[in-house]
């Protein structure tokens, strides 16, 4: 047997290594992190293209190749090419014509030139007046037949793109079987808005006449589609044009219509497309700019094109609320850009579904969020960014990945239990695997001498297996008090506010899964924020920075934890402006009013008697903000720290180390 061996051309590669999609949601990651929307994040995503996938095209690069065919559509012709080449035509036989009579000295002769010389300038008036003239020149007669010839044919064509071919040579059979067919179509139609059509219907109807349709369509909605789509790129090659030519070229098409016997069954089928696809642009102009004159049939299939591609734009901008992949046609795509772009497609289809279907997104009423999984592991990546960044020599405070999260080793242990994070006991746990008789011996077949008595081995089980208790730290009450203002977002600080949230989130989870820890984001009012939601979370776009009602619910949440550490940091970058009111309104004043500072400095008192103690980390350098920030830390005895943005993660999270070791 002989084997040959290629490059594989059909399709993507069957054996590369499936896609990572924790890959993928880790890119998306870089940029939630940095304070960017699920939303946007999985549409830059996709416009980017796969990471690590350099042979597989995003939406961008789709989108190129989409525009450089529009543009190279629109510099391929001119539309009025079918009136050029009539009016030719028509001069060249008015010319034969003329040569015939001009030797003739007869009346007849005058009088047939002075008909000549009455036509109408309109070339669909002339051809009119003189489909009943009696040629006098063969030639001439023989190029008016030529002339009407082009006129059925680029008509027809405009209409059907498989009919040019069909009529090259026409003759009464083959233009009385495009009447059968027309009309069976409009039956088929007909029998279709009725209820009655069936698929064998439509089966019959192209076994008769399936070489005039080289689309090939499958059932009656992709006929209808292919039709539609060209009888509107018929009607906008008529509504680019200047008025003069749209009503020559009108009255030329109406003519040979009327000539061939069409015209009821071509106004039964446009009524009945219309009527299908309201939705196409019928009537909407596009400009071509290319020199060379097209004609009908060429210039109705450079516009469809030119739809086809403008709705293609459209869908691959993803630019539209609700926007998703499944809203791209594959058959527009692979009319445009060929089959491999279908498989770019389809490969990037496939990671939204598997963000999806894994369970790290999820859409809501048409809104995309992420799901608590994938929170959590942008909350792992945000921390591993500040651990990153800090000093472990100089701090101390580095990820230990060798001791149990639970506090320091006992001594004891105890059965391992589903969830267990404590370390393996290995010692207890294969003596125990002993003890249940999971000894088993292996003689090596052949040995001799001392190797003959074999080898012992632990055969163990789930319930063999211990792990070493820990001692329980004492448990904190973290809140941390996140600024949501607008002037968070002008400076530049939100995302990097936003990232420390979710790493001191993750922080606590893993490494004191035994704190009760809040996120608080303020802004004109206070909220509580959800784990979930911490990723997808933006500013607020109101005024009021509401420090009062955010220490209100941080206080809440202190007293329901009493016997638990305090600990509260605060992230802002302005003065508070805003206090709630008795009524539970909002008062917002700029500069900062007397009772917005007493109320929230009241506020400050109360967290100092709960032995709570308040560090601010301040995103700005203003004047007022260093004045109230400094009588806080002077009542409450607290720390204020100033970090650049891109170092606030460390701060914070090194700060609430600091104060856990310290209890």
């Amino acid at each position: 047997m002989a084997f040959r061996y290629g490059e594989y051309h059909d399709g993507p590669d069957p054996l590369a290594p499936p896609y990572d999609v924790r890959a993928a949601l880790d890119e998306m990651g870089d940029a939630i992190l940095s304070g960017s929307t699920p939303v946007h994040a999985l549409r830059d995503l996709l416009k980017r293209g796969l990471p690590g996938a350099q042979d597989r095209r995003g939406l961008d690069d789709m989108l190129r190749e989409v525009r450089r065919r529009r543009r190279d559509l629109r510099e391929r012709g001119r539309l009025d090419g079918t009136l050029e080449k009539a009016r030719a035509l028509l001069d060249k036989a008015i010319g034969q014509e003329r040569a015939e009579l001009f030797p003739d000295p007869s009346d007849d002769a005058r009088l047939r030139e002075a008909e000549l010389d009455a036509l109408p300038e309109d070339t669909a008036s002339a051809i009119q007046e003189l489909s009943t003239y009696e040629w006098r020149s063969s030639a001439a007669r023989q190029t008016f037949e030529e002339l009407r010839d082009l006129l059925r044919r680029e008509v027809l064509d405009s209409q059907f793109r498989g009919l040019r071919d069909a009529l090259a040579n026409p003759d009464p059979e083959a233009m009385e079987r495009i009447r059968q067919m027309m009309s069976d179509l409009n039956d088929m139609l007909d029998k279709d808005s009725r209820g009655e059509h069936t698929q064998d219907d439509f089966d019959a109807f192209m076994a008769k006449y399936g070489d005039l349709f080289p689309e090939k369509p499958r059932n009656l909605e992709e006929l209808v589609d292919i039709l539609a789509r060209r009888a509107a790129a018929t009607q906008r090659m008529l509504a680019s044009m200047t008025p003069r030519q749209r009503e020559e070229l009108g009255n030329l098409i109406n003519q040979t219509l009327d000539q061939a016997g069409l015209s009821d069954q071509m106004r039964r089928l446009g009524e009945a497309l219309y009527a299908r696809r309201p939705d196409l642009a019928w009537n909407a102009p596009e400009r071509l700019t290319g020199d060379e004159p097209l004609g009908m049939g060429d210039a109705v299939t450079a516009l469809e094109e030119l739809a086809d591609l403008t709705q293609l734009e459209t869908a691959l901008r993803q630019d539209y609320p609700g926007a998703r992949l499944d809203d791209i046609d594959e058959a527009a795509v692979r009319r445009a850009l060929g089959r491999s772009a279908v498989d770019d497609l389809e490969a990037l289809k496939r990671i939204e579904r598997e963000l999806e279907e894994q369970g790290y997104l999820l859409r809501r009423r048409g809104k995309l969020e992420l799901t608590p999984k994938a929170v959590r592991r942008l909350g792992e990546t945000a921390l591993r960014r500040v651990f990153a960044s800090l000093d472990a020599g100089r701090r101390g405070d580095h990820d230990q990945h060798d001791a149990g999260s639970a506090g320091e080793l006992t001594g004891s242990s105890r059965p391992w239990r589903f969830g267990d994070e404590q370390p393996i006991d290995v010692v207890r746990t294969l003596v125990n695997g002993v003890r249940s008789g999971g000894v088993t011996l292996d003689r090596p077949a052949r040995a001799t001498g001392p190797r003959a008595a074999g080898r012992a081995g632990v055969r163990l089980s789930v319930d063999d297996f211990e792990v070493a208790e820990t001692e329980r730290r004492s448990a904190a009450a973290v809140c941390l008090l996140v600024d949501l203002s607008y002037s968070m977002a002008l400076r530049g600080t939100w995302a990097a506010a936003k990232q420390t949230a979710l790493a001191l989130q993750a922080l606590v989870a893993s490494k004191f899964p035994q704190d009760a820890v809040q996120i608080i984001g303020f802004s004109n009012y206070a909220r509580v924020l959800q784990a979930d939601e911490l990723a997808g979370l933006d500013w607020d776009m109101v005024q009021g920075t509401n420090l009062h009602h955010a220490l209100l619910i941080a206080g809440r949440h202190l007293d329901r934890h009493p016997d638990f550490e305090p600990v509260v940091l605060v992230v802002t970058d302005g003065e508070p402006t805003a206090h709630l009111m008795r009524n539970g309104r909002s008062a917002f004043e700029w500069p900062p009013s007397h009772e917005t500072l007493e109320l929230t400095l009241a506020e400050v008192d109360k967290m100092t008697r709960r032995r709570a103690t308040i560090n601010i980390f301040m995103l700005a350098a203003d004047d007022r903000l260093k004045e109230f920030v400094d009588e806080v830390a002077r009542r409450n005895g607290g720390r204020v720290f100033s970090p650049s943005a891109d170092r606030l993660g460390e701060y914070v999270v090194s700060d609430f180390l600091r104060l856990r070791r310290a209890r």
